[in-house]
């Protein structure tokens, strides 16, 4: 599992509009929050993705990009997007590499079924590429908040 102070995997995913984004394009310009979240338009995600774009001007003041991947194609991100107006940058990871480098796609059990899934997480990398901090099995409310202040503490 990645932690503190390890750099973070690279990737290069498309975005909702079908447009490139890379890791290494980033770095060096903002701070970074990844999030990876399991799928759009369910109860949970949607409520994470609403704070992270409520809070979306403090994240701009702290010099930080706000990116959430999950395996979701990019026609589903832009109707998720679109539906709720979301700002914050989805990136689609259907064939789960990313998912794999930053070690979320695990095995996890709901109603007595154990299957393959992405457990809620996110990476707050600095503008060096290094990872800041690295909070696994979020729970989707108020977690947005707490991100914001541990960035504003870089």
């Amino acid at each position: 599992m990645l932690q503190p102070g390890d750099k973070a995997p690279d990737f290069s995913l498309p975005d909702a509009d079908m447009e490139r984004v890379n890791l290494e394009g980033l770095i060096g310009q903002r701070n970074l929050v990844i999030y990876f979240y399991p799928k759009d338009d369910t109860p949970g995600c949607t409520m994470e993705a609403l704070e992270f774009t409520d809070l979306q001007s403090e994240f701009d003041a702290a010099q930080t990009e706000l990116i959430g991947i999950s395996r979701d194609t990019c026609s589903s991100h832009g109707a998720f997007r679109d539906k709720y107006g979301l700002t914050v940058k989805l990136l689609a990871d259907p064939d789960g590499e990313t998912c794999e480098a930053y070690g979320v796609w695990r095995e996890k059990e709901a109603h007595g079924e154990r299957r393959m899934g992405i457990v809620r997480s996110t990476f707050i990398v600095d503008k060096q590429g290094i990872i800041r901090h690295a909070i696994h099995d979020v729970k989707p409310k108020g977690h947005a908040a707490q991100v914001l202040g541990l960035v504003q503490a870089l």
